[in-house]
């Protein structure tokens, strides 16, 4: 048993609670609150002063598949092929990338990594724990999504190469066209299953791509400009599946259409210039925007263009576009979760949830504040190493 005393406590679900009380067991969080006995023989933890929170959550990076100072850690894009569903962002990442001690010592617990936008569809993306050596060890779930891609970059890779595609028209066929095959391939495994045919060849595309048909994990969509989202959500309508929108820079010009369709997203990078045309309508306002419409969304560094330990900072941003702290906290914590569909195991601090927990000296958007301890699955992290 382990214990977090006198800490000024920030559930994420609930009240604060002033001064209080963190159990852990087993890996989970046994009991949270005020004026509680704390079991004999338990190790303590005096976080007088302090701030206790649940673990920060990124909900879009590319950590362990684009190491920042090695070009051989480059494995971000596969630039062969437009259509690559069944890559698999867990055989990509390595546990031994520092970006994941720079993450643990800012207090973040859990990350989404994938791959990246060159690709209409460019393979299934990976939830996972940031502490670890194993990379199966760390995982919370594989897949979490899978990742597709409109606007610039895909055209920007294969156009100049005179392969389509070449415009944002090529680029929405592209998608509805392996959609499109992915339900002829589940067509084939029903007719086989009703004894009318012989079960077709195994293809691992059309695998990937039916989990999405048969909403088991969402698309993933990158897309920056409004034009590019309502693509999105035009495909989505036309095929029922469950989209989430990657990036989400003009989410505010259409956050009634991404309300009505119940479309989350995750916006970000919130610290970038205005570096490509697609960034041209960046604002700080856009969280605050989709809050309004009551569109559930994260925050998101997009590691390693900006680096991850910068993730409680721009969360913090947000706050000048309008939105409150208490959401621009939750964009990190439990909306992130929710987000990923996770919220029974992340994201707040509440009995039988994960045991990840950071102690900080003062409130995570101030600039001066110290990550004093982490806690993954209950184990203590050394942040300082």
């Amino acid at each position: 048993m382990q214990a977090i005393v006198n800490g000024e406590i920030w559930t994420m679900h609930g009240a604060r609670v002033p001064r209080g009380t963190v159990l852990f067991e087993n890996g989970k969080i046994a009991a949270v609150g005020e004026n509680m006995a704390v079991p004999s023989g338990a190790d303590i933890y005096d976080a007088a002063g302090m701030i206790v929170m649940p673990g920060f959550i990124d909900a879009h990076t590319h950590l362990g598949i684009l190491e920042e100072i090695f070009e051989e850690g480059d494995d971000l894009n596969e630039t062969t092929d437009p259509i690559t569903p069944h890559l698999r962002a867990i055989d990509a990442i390595n546990p031994m990338d520092m970006g994941f001690q720079d993450a643990l010592a800012a207090g973040i617990t859990t990350v989404v990594t994938g791959p990246g936008s060159a690709n209409i569809l460019g393979g299934e993306m990976v939830a996972m724990k940031t502490c670890g050596t194993v990379v199966d060890d760390m995982v919370i779930c594989c897949p979490v999504g899978l990742k597709a891609a409109l606007g610039e970059n895909p055209k920007r890779v294969y156009g100049p190469n005179k392969k389509t595609p070449v415009t944002r028209m090529a680029s929405a066929a592209l998608l509805r066209d392996a959609l499109a095959r992915g339900l002829q391939y589940l067509e084939k495994q029903a007719r086989a299953r009703r004894g009318e045919a012989d079960p077709p060849e195994r293809d691992l595309k059309m695998e990937s791509v039916a989990r999405v048909l048969c909403r088991e994990i969402p698309l993933r969509v990158h897309a920056h400009r409004a034009d590019d989202i309502m693509t999105a959500l035009r495909i989505g309508h036309e095929f029922n599946l469950r989209l989430v929108i990657e990036h989400c820079t003009e989410g505010h010009l259409v956050a009634d259409r991404l309300a009505a369709a119940g479309v989350p997203a995750v916006v970000g990078p919130v610290l970038i210039n205005r570096s490509k045309v697609e960034l041209m309508g960046r604002s700080l306002k856009t969280a605050a925007a989709l809050a309004r419409q009551g569109v559930s969304f994260a925050i998101m560094t997009d590691h390693p263009v900006v680096p991850i330990q910068y993730l409680p900072i721009s969360a913090g941003l947000t706050t000048r576009g309008g939105l409150s702290e208490e959401q621009a906290l939750g964009a990190i914590t439990i909306g992130a979760a929710r987000v990923l569909g996770l919220e029974d195991r992340i994201g707040s601090i509440a009995t039988g949830k994960d045991a990840d927990v950071v102690v900080l000296s003062g409130h995570p958007f101030y600039l001066g504040t110290v990550v004093n301890r982490v806690y993954v699955g209950g184990k203590v992290i050394d942040v300082n190493n």
